[in-house]
Formats: C-alpha cells, sequence, structure tokens
C-alpha cells in the first residue's frame, strides 16, 4: 500500500474483529493499522513501539500494574525490550509504528 492516498478510517471501517495490518513502509519503519476490541497477549519487542489512537479507547497495561490510557489523537511510546499488553473495553482503532522486522506476536 505504499505510494498511494490512503483513508484510514475507510480502510477499516467495516472490520469487528481483531485486525492488525501494515498501511505503509517508511524506511526501515512500517506504520500499521490495528483494530481491537478485547486485549492482545503479554509481549514484547526488541525496538521501541509507538501507538496513536485514532478512535477507542486503547489501554496499555505496563508491568508492576501500570496503565496509559489513549483516546484519539493521543500518543505513547513503549520502550524496546518493555513488556505490554494492548486492550480495549470496545472497538478501538490504533495507528502503531515500529521497526519493519518486528515480530507483532511478540516473545
Amino acid at each position: 500500500m505504499n505510494n498511494e492516498k490512503i483513508n484510514i478510517l475507510q480502510t477499516v471501517a467495516n472490520v469487528k474483529e481483531y485486525k492488525n495490518m501494515v498501511l505503509s513502509n517508511v524506511n526501515d519503519h512500517v506504520v500499521r493499522v490495528a483494530v481491537i476490541d478485547g486485549e492482545f497477549h503479554w509481549h514484547h519487542h526488541e525496538a521501541d513501539e509507538l501507538f496513536m489512537v485514532l478512535e477507542g479507547e486503547l489501554i496499555i497495561d505496563l508491568p508492576e500494574e501500570k496503565q496509559i490510557h489513549l483516546g484519539p489523537g493521543e500518543i505513547y511510546t513503549v520502550p524496546a525490550f518493555t513488556y505490554h499488553r494492548t486492550r480495549s473495553n470496545g472497538r478501538t482503532v490504533n495507528l502503531c509504528f515500529e521497526k519493519k522486522d518486528t515480530d507483532i506476536n511478540g516473545a
């Protein structure tokens, strides 16, 4: 999906279940869009991961029971090697900026 105009919200308008897809490649990074309604498992990555919410509320659980709540227009970067879990209490659409070779299933 590189070198073309993309309307992110139209791309995921009919997505109801968890889906994570690459929208664009930027140098050695990717921009992903994810639709989540529920929770993803605990994991970590070898590089930083930035989340930006477009719709809904994304909750990022971190060690020691710390939580980050993100609403539309808000961003947060999870540092490399930090265990985390993303979840939502309703349909949420977020962008994720990460290195191209990141295993999105995590360790």
